[in-house]
């Protein structure tokens, strides 16, 4: 066994509580994924053709237990093969975004002390790993034994989507693979095997590796992988009934003629605005299931079924995790209060050799970064990033907010508010926006005016031709910020 990432692993006291599911000491989630019957890869691969292809990479690898094996590639049929053999090999996937470039996954190569690397044969010239495999030319056949790891042997380390500093690899477990499937897909999704599922964003970034691997093996359905230019294409060609994108993405998705074959949506990666919630359910019937999740807890963490949903709240925690709003010095606060959001279950933030581990974790609770407030009811309700909350001549100001009530605004295709500073107010907000047809800036300030609290505007408007985002499709307001 390759102990690189068991050593790095952070002390176990900095770990966070966990609310552990009842699993075997034995487990290799590569294996529990493919005990399915039927079709497995909706364009015609059957679950026993994508085991021996998974098979045929396991022994194609050549690697020890615990070694550590970079994939990079879209979103495609033999890139879940691979992501699968790596795992049979006893391997450790370190999945990586098809938009970063050389230097970025430089970071990530380093920091996960990565050797081999199965690349898809375009972004070969972007990996400089010493052994490389180019994902077209491996072998198709073969029989593999799967290695018998254990439950709490690493499965992956998977970094998080910003592209500047250190980056943070957050490590975890086969168990953890499952655990996010049975939670948030078996308790909010509830798939059945006739479903087929389908998104843009990648399975490198968590939330796509639920959506287009995760969810569908463990339950037996059908994976329809594919990219953002397209989405649309692959709905329609394969009957896609389980949809995984961003906001940005359903507004877009609005425009257009869609299946009737879609019966379950979700979004993550950014918070879903009202409007666009219910503009989707006007259009299509379909509550769309807004989560909050994020890499360090592996999947989506508060969620509520789409028939319990509330257009602008992410729902209520998932069965198996406990989420609560904590004050300065984590104690809990009361119904309407912002606060930070503090989360544990059977999953969390175990980041890789890093010191800001203390930071993610408290008290046994992980601190997500984001600014949320819980009504009477229990539902969690988005109110900033941590860092984004603006406070503006001593008022507390939710950016989110701002850009719910901005996006209301016919001529704005998108936006983003930060806090810049200011010598009087010591912040005052600021909108970038894209606007779709021409408009003035006082006109947006006088829309924001009459829709919330008049000291909420903001008082700063740029128009732009684009917003600066993540290769997840994250808006980069620290980008922003910075630009002042």
């Amino acid at each position: 066994m390759d102990p690189f990432a068991r050593d790095g692993l952070p002390p176990v006291e900095q770990w966070p509580d966990l609310l552990l599911l009842d699993y075997p000491e034995r487990l290799n989630a590569a294996e529990e994924l493919l005990k399915n019957e039927g079709t497995a890869i909706a364009s015609g691969w059957s679950y026993a053709e994508l085991a021996e292809r998974a098979d045929a990479v396991a022994g194609a690898l050549n690697i020890e237990p615990g070694e550590r094996v970079l994939l990079h590639s879209p979103n495609t049929p033999e890139a879940i093969a691979c992501w699968l053999g790596i795992l049979l090999a006893g391997g450790i996937v370190v999945a990586t975004m098809p938009l970063l470039r050389k230097r970025e996954i430089d970071k990530v190569v380093a920091k996960a002390n990565v050797t081999k690397a199965l690349v898809a044969r375009d972004l070969v010239a972007e990996v400089d790993v010493l052994d490389v495999l180019v994902i077209e030319d491996l072998p198709t056949q073969g029989w593999y034994e799967a290695v018998e790891t254990r439950a709490d042997d690493v499965a992956i380390i998977a970094f998080t989507s910003g592209t500047t500093g250190v980056p943070k690899g957050c490590v975890h477990f086969h168990r953890d693979l499952l655990a996010c499937c049975d939670t948030f897909a078996r308790e909010i999704l509830r798939p059945q095997p006739t479903d087929v599922f389908s998104g843009s964003p990648p399975i490198a970034f968590t939330f796509g590796l639920g959506a287009s691997l995760l969810f569908p093996l463990r339950f037996g359905a059908a994976t329809a992988p594919t990219s953002p230019p397209a989405l649309l294409e692959t709905l329609h060609a394969h009957r896609v009934t389980t949809l995984f994108t961003a906001p940005t993405a359903y507004r877009a998705l609005l425009r257009e003629a869609l299946p009737d074959s879609l019966h379950t949506c979700v979004s993550a990666g950014e918070p879903l605005p009202a409007g666009v919630s219910d503009a989707w359910f006007e259009k299509t019937g379909i509550r769309i299931v807004d989560g909050i999740g994020s890499t360090e807890l592996l999947h989506i963490f508060i969620a509520s079924p789409a028939e319990e949903a509330r257009a602008g709240s992410c729902g209520r925690p998932v069965p198996g995790y406990e989420a609560r709003i904590v004050g300065p010095d984590m104690q809990t606060l009361p119904a309407g209060e912002v606060g930070r959001l503090a989360v544990r279950g059977p999953t969390g933030c175990r980041y890789l050799d890093d010191e800001r581990q203390a930071t993610y974790v408290r008290d046994g609770w992980n601190l997500t970064g984001d600014a949320f407030s819980m009504d009477a009811d229990g539902y969690f309700w988005f109110q900033a990033r941590t860092d984004d909350m603006i406070i503006s001549a001593g008022y507390n100001i939710s950016g989110f907010e701002v850009e719910a009530a901005l996006l209301e605004h016919p001529s704005v295709s998108e936006c983003a508010v930060v806090g810049v500073e200011d010598p009087e107010r010591g912040h005052v907000v600021k909108a970038w926006v894209v606007a779709s047809e021409p408009v003035e800036a006082k006109a947006l300030q006088d829309f924001v005016k009459a829709r919330i609290a008049p000291y909420k505007y903001p008082r700063r408007v740029e128009l732009v031709d684009a917003l600066p985002r993540t290769p997840t499709g994250k808006v980069q307001r620290n980008v922003l910020r910075d630009r002042g």
